[in-house]
């Protein structure tokens, strides 16, 4: 079994507003496409009310960065109370609440090579500890910037459009 270790644990952006879901969602999936990593839409559920709109998407995006190491991210988006609301005659959006949460991780042996006998156990152990920790140090600060930069994007979508059309 992969070795998973957390690196960004549960950074959370909370808005309320205008919002377009379909681009927020077009924004999380480009980011990952422009830096070319794998995407994998664990869950996408939409709760129609008379009222409102609910919505949950988990997404679970990786990127093979070596032969032994693996960048991994959890992204849950919880858009709730949505209700549609004209702004102009061609503008329709979105007001409710959004909250996203980000996890990262860091994941050595991606393809379970070492934890099949004991020996090959012993030895990825002592490799991590004094030969691939550099390389791990490298995976960690690559997670966390793409997480952030992730984040701040989200976050500057949201506060465009909450001053643009509030």
């Amino acid at each position: 079994m992969a070795e998973r270790t957390l690196v960004v644990d549960h950074l959370k952006l909370m808005y309320e507003g205008v919002f377009n879901p379909d681009e927020l969602y077009n924004i999380i999936a480009g980011f990952f496409f422009e830096k070319g990593w794998d995407w994998h839409e664990r869950m996408n559920e939409y709760q129609n009310n008379p009222e409102a709109k609910n919505i949950r998407m988990v997404f679970e995006p990786w990127k093979n960065i070596s032969d032994y190491y693996k960048l991994a991210v959890k992204i849950k988006v919880i858009i709730s109370d949505a209700k549609k609301v004209d702004l102009d005659k061609n503008l329709k959006v979105s007001q409710g609440e959004v909250k996203i949460v980000f996890d990262g991780f860091v994941i050595s042996d991606r393809s379970n090579e070492w934890k099949e006998k004991p020996f090959f156990w012993f030895m990825s152990i002592v490799f991590e500890k004094y030969f691939f920790r550099e390389h791990y140090k490298k995976a960690e600060t690559w997670i966390k910037s793409d997480v952030e930069d992730l984040h701040q994007k989200i976050k500057t979508y949201l506060n465009t459009f909450k001053y643009t059309y509030s």
